[in-house]
């Protein structure tokens, strides 16, 4: 009984589980960090290249 007692104790003291959870929130911020600068970063990357075909379209006169 005093040895499930002692187990049961450092289960509920231990911080491994909330280092874990710390650390799994961190990464879930980071990636919706990235996906977001992925994504505007793809946007201004098209609307550029938009604007390029444009230029050479009119260069050479094709409608």
């Amino acid at each position: 009984m005093k040895k499930r007692f002692k187990q049961l104790i450092s289960i509920l003291d231990g911080e491994q589980g909330a280092t874990a959870t710390e650390y799994s929130i961190l990464v879930g911020f980071i990636a919706m960090v990235i996906v977001g600068g992925v994504g505007l970063f793809g946007t201004a990357l098209n609307g550029y290249f938009g604007t390029l075909t444009n230029g050479v379209k009119t260069a050479l006169g094709l409608p």
